[in-house]
């Protein structure tokens, strides 16, 4: 634990076997659990609660085949007041949770992602670099974020929904494009959006729905491929 180079509030809990590399910065009224690795220059907010086996303000790595490189010059992790993350959590640097975030067990932030006020990254989740997460958005059970994609306020996404932002599947030729879900969008358990679709406001994904076009303001699209619901439970063609 470099003791030295870590700025501490007051009333700061530590578990076993931490480990604060230079520059982390800890606000008043902080618990982190056992075995935490907070690395260089992180900023952790008051009253944040930290639990077992996470890693904070991680480096992103990769090898040739990796597309899109990640970059190398990350501002620190910064880590709002009154958050909440869970054990097993691996954020990346680069990354901002502000005020009153709520992470899951074993869920994944990758770097350039921000997550808005009282918003809830389920357990297990997976947020890819470069997403853009509105305030007060709950993102349920194992679901898949990917990147490049930006989901505005209050926004509601079910279990093990997936995204992706490729649309020729790693050919090359397509600029990656995530989902783009629009305030107070319903998305549905297992549901699947496609690259670059945009879900208006209030709309709403059926469960195990694979959309492949926009979904308007308002109506509810179900099925595969997606599809308007009619008022009388049928879906249109």
């Amino acid at each position: 634990m470099e003791e030295a180079s870590v700025i501490y509030g007051k009333n700061v809990t530590l578990g076993q076997h931490v480990s604060l590399e230079p520059g982390v910065r800890i606000g008043d009224n902080v618990t982190i659990g056992n075995f935490v690795v907070v690395k260089s220059g992180t900023q952790i907010g008051d009253n944040v609660q930290i639990g077992d086996l996470c890693v904070l303000g991680k480096v992103p790595f990769h090898n040739k085949k990796v597309a899109l490189k990640p970059s190398t010059e990350l501002n620190p992790l910064v880590i709002g007041d009154h958050v909440k993350i869970g054990s097993e959590v691996v954020i990346y640097r680069g990354v901002t949770l502000e005020y009153d975030v709520l992470v899951g067990d074993m869920a994944s932030i990758r770097e350039r992602v921000s997550v808005g006020e009282s918003s809830i990254i389920g357990r297990n989740v997976i947020v890819e670099p470069r997403t853009v997460i509105g305030r007060r958005v709950t993102i349920q059970t194992s679901s898949y974020i990917t990147s490049d994609m930006l989901i505005e306020d209050q926004v509601f996404i079910g279990p093990c929904c997936s995204t992706s932002n490729d649309k020729y599947m790693g050919l090359g030729n397509y600029k990656h494009q995530g989902p783009v879900i629009k305030k107070h969008a319903r998305i549905g358990n297992n549901a699947t959006l496609l690259p670059g679709v945009i879900i208006g406001e209030h709309a709403v994904v059926g469960a195990g729905a694979v959309i492949t076009k926009d979904v308007p303001e308002g109506q509810t699209f179900v099925g595969n491929p997606g599809r308007l619901l009619a008022r009388g439970g049928s879906s249109i063609e």
